[in-house]
């Protein structure tokens, strides 16, 4: 089971990851490009995901960004127990990750990946020669 602290530690271990309020909530950066946030559900998200026959998620949601609707798509159909989507989002590479049903390594497996999709060329494939592992992980 993870936590938005989880979520914090995690992207703060990527370089040059920054953290900044967005519609007052947490968001972490890689040189002013998104890759995760803190994503709670508003009314108009739970009315719609009621109105589509979904089960309407509770505890801490945290978007992940992913790189294409296409691996969105496989990650919400594969574990609609972990990852979901909402209207919202619709044709946007990202999904909303349950925490409390996330492993801490599936979990920095995403973060690691969704900054690698947004860090620029020569910033991930320094990470990687490193050894693609966030400092501390």
């Amino acid at each position: 089971m993870a936590t938005l602290e989880d979520v914090r530690r995690l992207a703060l271990a990527l370089p040059e990851t920054d953290e900044k309020t967005s519609w007052g909530n947490q968001m972490f950066r890689v040189r002013e490009k998104g890759f995760v946030w803190e994503r709670p559900l508003g009314t108009k998200d739970r009315a719609d995901l009621d109105a589509l026959g979904r089960e309407v998620p509770e505890g801490e949601i945290a978007g992940i960004r992913v790189p294409d609707v296409g691996e969105k798509q496989a990650l919400v159909e594969g574990r609609p127990d972990v990852y979901f989507t909402i209207p919202h989002l619709d044709g946007y590479p990202a999904v909303l990750v349950r925490l409390a049903a996330i492993e801490l390594d599936e979990l920095e497996e995403m973060i690691v990946e969704a900054w690698l999709d947004r860090a620029p060329k020569r910033l991930a494939a320094d990470f990687i020669a490193g050894g693609g592992r966030p400092a501390g992980g």
